[in-house]
């Protein structure tokens, strides 16, 4: 980090280990929201630190990804329950059901209104309205194993093929283009858009850091543990691109050149998840050992 500079991280424990938090995002309502993947519900942190669970009976689906919508609710992915989720921000869940067997997992919000999501199961990108309405767009490969998605600069929507080794990007249109990786078993999860014009994406097989421009063009980064299998991704408030990584319950860092340093979370492994930028400035990271950790950028 710049000289001078520091991360200051804080872990909040949210849940029993069983219950496994795992996606988080910030609500529009300056909480935060997470899912509990083990336990079937959706947590709510307030800024004093209040929690509070949702719904009261658990959710059969295993609530995975959670991204806020345009609708200001929270829209959530439930992988084994083939449904997308809409949480409002008192509480009250409603469920719309996606293809079966598709294995909705990745959330995001596209530029159309519309929320878009990742079939794992069946290779293809799902597209739900506010109000519920669900279409389907078939990926040129097969066995790709689609995972998670974002919002580019340029109006698409961009997402990682797991075993596909590639990131693929899908218009407002549906059209669809692919990006095969350099690195074979790079195994990329999670992208998100970055502060330069580019997509930037972890490969949990390969232990690195990629960026992709809006023109396909690839840029890998090796982090120092090839081990340390990096999950999930976000922009921070510093102008930097920061990541999770699961293997080693660390937090690293990347700046738009290239230069990575990491962090280690107090707990040792905690495996951390999903990360996010919190409406309070600071980044906030779902441990699915049963914690949030809080990583504060000084």
């Amino acid at each position: 980090m710049p000289e001078g500079s520091h991360a200051m991280i804080r872990e909040f424990a949210v849940s029993g280990a069983e219950a496994g938090p795992y996606g988080i995002t910030a609500g529009p309502d300056g909480a935060l929201w997470f899912t509990l993947v083990h336990e079937g519900r959706v947590g709510r942190m307030a800024p004093g630190g209040a929690l509070a669970f949702h719904p009261a009976a658990p959710l059969p689906g295993g609530p995975m990804i959670i991204t806020s919508g345009p609708d200001g609710a929270l829209w959530f992915t439930q992988f084994q329950g083939h449904r997308i989720g809409r949480i409002g921000t008192g509480g009250e869940v409603t469920e719309f059901p996606a293809p079966d067997g598709g294995g909705p997992c990745g959330i995001a919000a596209g530029a159309d209104g519309a929320l878009w999501f990742t079939q794992t199961n069946a290779d293809r990108i799902g597209r739900i309205t506010t109000g519920g309405e669900v279409a389907e767009f078939a990926l040129p490969v097969q066995g790709a194993l689609p995972s998670m998605i974002a919002a580019g600069p340029d109006e698409a929507l961009w997402f990682t093929l797991n075993r596909g080794n590639a990131v693929g990007r899908i218009g407002l249109d549906g059209d669809v283009a692919v990006h095969l990786l350099p690195t074979e078993g790079a195994a990329p999860v999670g992208i998100a858009a970055g502060p330069d014009g580019a997509l930037w994406f972890v490969e949990i097989g390969a232990g690195q850091i990629g960026r992709i421009t809006t023109e396909g063009k690839v840029t890998e980064f090796p982090l120092p543990d090839p081990a340390a299998r990096p999950h999930a991704i976000v922009a921070g408030p510093d102008g930097d691109l920061w990541f999770t990584e699961w293997g080693t319950a660390h937090v690293g860092r990347i700046t738009p050149e290239g230069r990575i340093d990491e962090h280690p979370l107090p707990t040792r492994g905690s495996e951390p998840h999903g990360i996010a930028l919190g409406p309070d400035g600071a980044l906030w990271v779902a441990l699915e050992t049963g914690a949030l950790a809080r990583v504060a950028i000084a």
